[in-house]
This record gives structure tokens, sequence and C-alpha cells, in this order.
């Protein structure tokens, strides 16, 4: 079987860091291979073969993930057999992978320093249209601020995610989206002859991160739905009219 393969940001470094796709793992069929995901249907035994792998390539005790459910909360994460219901996490503590499963979804990790130059706390959030209009990047970067986290200290990069050439949205994100940030209507084109736009998510929750506070940003600028040998895509998935999806994890760890 294949390692687990993932890619690194060098915005991120020397933190322990990885954005992993769908290879590697020991899941079949509509999960192959390396399926994170708790919420999907595939067998039990194998995703926690899948996440000790991504534990085990991060130098890390355990992987944590939030319950997302695309909201606004913010949780700590003290140890590593945690089950935070959040789709944004952050820990001070050595070992632990703390992780943000997607599948179209804009993952996020974040490193930065309490004291220092050493970074001594990371993050993660899953940021999708919802989240991200609701405030859970702010609400993040607020809580590490809180945490005595260094402003410029913050590093933040953006994972593996739909791209703007393959997320079509209707008029009522387009609503919701320009109330929050009026400035976001130029990430929406029009699609002609309907009332669709071609909306580009990642680059809007890029604004919402650098709206934050945080300075240093980077984008791997990876599309989950045109790459299906690579990554898991929920929407690519419905259009299949396939039954089920597997997630793919970005994972960073304090070691």
């Amino acid at each position: 079987m294949t390692a687990p393969h993932f890619q690194i940001d060098p915005l991120l470094a020397p933190t322990t860091h990885g954005f992993f796709g769908r290879q590697g793992g020991v899941s079949d069929g509509l999960y192959s291979s390396l399926n994170i995901g708790l919420g999907s249907n595939d067998e039990i035994e194998k995703i926690i073969i899948n996440r000790r792998r991504v534990a085990s390539c991060l130098n890390a005790q355990n992987l944590v993930t939030g319950y997302q459910t695309h909201s606004n909360k913010v949780a700590e994460v003290f140890a590593p057999d945690d089950k935070p219901d959040a789709d944004a996490l952050f820990t001070k503590e050595k070992g632990i992978a703390l992780g943000v499963l997607s599948a179209d979804c804009v993952p996020v990790l974040i490193c930065g320093s309490i004291g220092g130059d050493k970074t001594d706390i990371v993050a993660t959030a899953h940021a999708g249209w919802k989240g991200a209009a609701a405030g859970i990047i702010e609400n993040l970067v607020a809580k590490l601020k809180t945490e005595q986290a260094q402003p410029d200290s913050l590093k933040a990069v953006i994972g593996p995610a739909i791209s703007q050439k393959a997320y079509q949205v209707g008029r009522d994100v387009f609503n919701q989206v320009v109330a929050v940030d009026p400035s976001a209507k130029n990430l929406f084109l029009p699609v002609k002859e309907s009332d669709k736009f071609l909306f580009n998510l990642p680059a809007f929750v890029q604004s919402r991160i650098k709206a934050a506070g945080i300075k240093h940003v980077s984008n791997l600028d990876i599309c989950t739905y045109l790459n299906p040998d690579e990554y898991f895509s929920y929407r690519r998935t419905t259009h299949q009219k396939e039954s089920d999806y597997g997630r793919q994890v970005s994972a960073i760890t304090l070691t």
C-alpha cells in the first residue's frame, strides 16, 4: 500500500503539517483510499487505520478533528482523545495533530507564536461559504489573539478546495456573502442566461483571513473537483449521482 502523500507549504515551515489527498489509505470503492471522514458510510475500522496513518506521518499521538457543521464555533483541544464540536480548533499542546476534514470546502491551517519566535500555537478552520460568511475565520483569529498569539506571527495557508470554475451557486449564496462583504461581489462571475454565478470560495476565505488581521497568507490553489484521482469532492459526487463520498484531511502538529 502506498504511503499517504501530502503537500506542505513553506510558509508554515518548520511547523509539522500536511495537506493530504485521497491516496495512501486502506479504504476502497467510493472511499478509495485515504478516507478520513467518520461521517461517511465507510467501514469504521478502515477510517481508524487511515487516521492513524495521518497521525504517524505528522509524528503525532492522534489525529483530532471537530464535529463540523458549517458553524462559526471555535474550540481548544487539550488532549489526544478530545472530540470537539466545532469547525475551528486550536491547541498549545505538543504531539496532537489538529485536522480539518474537507471535500470541497476550504481547509485552513494556521500557526503562530505566543512568546518569542518559536511556534507554540496551531489552529485549523473548516470554511465553506456558510461558515466563512458566519465568521468562522474571524472568531478563530480573535480567540488566538485572546490566547496571546502575536498578531504578526500568525501565518495561514489555504489547502485544496473547489475552484471558481467548478463552483456554481445561486442568488441566495450571492446575497448572503455580499451582505457580509460588499466587495465580495467581484468574486462572483454571472453564468449566462441564468440566475447563477461561479463563486471563488477560496478567494473569499482568503479575504476573511486578511480582514481578520493575518498578514502572511498562502493558497495551494488546488481544485478538489477537477482532480478526481487525488481528492474527494462532494459536488463531483453529487453530479455523478454517487451514494456517498470520502473526506480528505489537512492537519498541523506542534512537536
